[in-house]
């Protein structure tokens, strides 16, 4: 069993995908070709948005939406510590200090409601991340930075599709930024990310900084990086796009009976909330479990993949935990003790599914009698 079964999705869209690529050899504009602005087009629409930028990467639109907003040394940017090393990444790197504000234990998203007490007079912004498919409180959360005058970024790169109170992911807040990584709801297949906003000043400061800072060839107007998306996977995310709304009524479809089965079987295993006012497209089926090593072994032994996302809160990571109390924010603490991740995608079957439940609650009966 594979953990994300690209395989079978691509042979469903073998046909598009190939000729999209091939149009792209046919052209050769590898760099900037029409497919990106066909890309962004499609995107923004989607969305909602009134910009789509295309860039080389998830990590690559995080690092453009802070270089576009300003960000200077030592600016703060509050975000949650439980996530992808990329969130905390790109405020350092630019300088800035990464301020950690703790989970919600049910949905491991970052808790709005202790935002405000983390800012200083040295905030610039907040970035919440997505997690799993799923929206942090977003409008609380810009209620918040209304209050204080603060951008906001959403780390939307595992939540392209998700809904948020009937408005997209990625079209929430000040910028939004998302991946299109090959195992992300919406894949290429290489890197590739894309960066939202409704701006026109940060849009067209994200288009030239992700062009090393050109605002006319050779005409460098700021400092920039090179951050294109490439012409080639630009046309498989618009192959991607023809299947996609089926692809996201999947995930919800598999992850609602991911939930079911678990607790049907009587599994000891919390299962992660997912907030009635929002849905989740589940970039991965994770669930919180004790012993998890013990429980990770008895699944490989049954021909189950698995993964943990996160094994460490960023604030324990040797890269990010200078000046921050490694006793703080518990819940991401634990969270990173028991999350684990089973296999997700559209093309997941049912009798593979049931054969993931049966092994999982298997090993958790196992763990609870040790």
């Amino acid at each position: 069993m594979q953990f994300t079964n690209l395989e079978a999705q691509y042979a469903a869209l073998k046909p598009s995908i190939d000729a999209r690529i091939q149009r792209v050899l046919d052209h050769g504009q590898y760099i900037m070709g029409p497919e990106v602005a066909e890309m962004e087009a499609a995107l923004a629409a989607r969305t909602g948005a009134k910009h789509c930028v295309a860039v080389a990467s998830g990590t690559e639109a995080l690092l453009i939406a802070l270089m576009a907003l300003g960000l200077k040394p030592g600016d703060e940017v509050i975000t949650t510590p439980f996530s992808f090393a990329a969130s905390a990444e790109v405020i350092v790197l630019l300088g800035g200090v990464p301020v950690y504000v703790d989970i919600e234990p049910d949905t491991c998203l970052i808790d709005a409601a202790r935002i405000e007490a983390a800012i200083t007079s040295r905030t610039r912004a907040i970035m919440p991340v997505s997690l799993y498919g799923q929206a942090a409180d977003m409008d609380a959360i810009a209620a918040v930075a209304a209050r204080h005058g603060l951008a906001v970024i959403e780390d939307a790169a595992q939540s392209f599709g998700a809904s948020y109170r009937g408005r997209q992911s990625c079209n929430l807040s000040t910028i939004g930024c998302t991946s299109f990584f090959p195992s992300k709801p919406l894949g290429c297949y290489g890197d590739g990310g894309a960066l939202f906003t409704g701006d026109d000043a940060l849009a067209q400061a994200a288009r030239e900084i992700r062009v090393h800072g050109q605002s006319g060839r050779y005409h460098h107007t700021r400092i920039g990086v090179g951050g294109r998306m490439d012409t080639v996977q630009c046309a498989v995310v618009l192959a991607k796009l023809e299947r996609f709304d089926w692809e996201l009524e999947r995930r919800k479809k598999i992850g609602a009976r991911y939930g079911a089965l678990l607790r049907e079987a009587g599994a000891p295993v919390q299962l992660l909330a997912v907030r009635p006012d929002r849905d989740c497209v589940w970039a991965q089926y994770t669930v919180l479990v004790d012993e998890r090593e013990r429980v990770q072994k008895a699944l490989q032994a049954a021909g189950i993949p698995t993964a943990v996302h996160y094994p460490k809160p960023l604030h324990h990571q040797p890269a990010f935990a200078s000046g921050h109390d490694p006793e703080h924010h518990p819940h991401s603490i634990r969270a990173a003790q028991r999350v684990l991740s089973v296999p997700m995608s559209a093309d997941l079957g049912e009798a593979e599914q049931e054969r993931v439940v049966d092994a999982l609650a298997a090993a958790l009966a196992q763990s609870v009698a040790a």
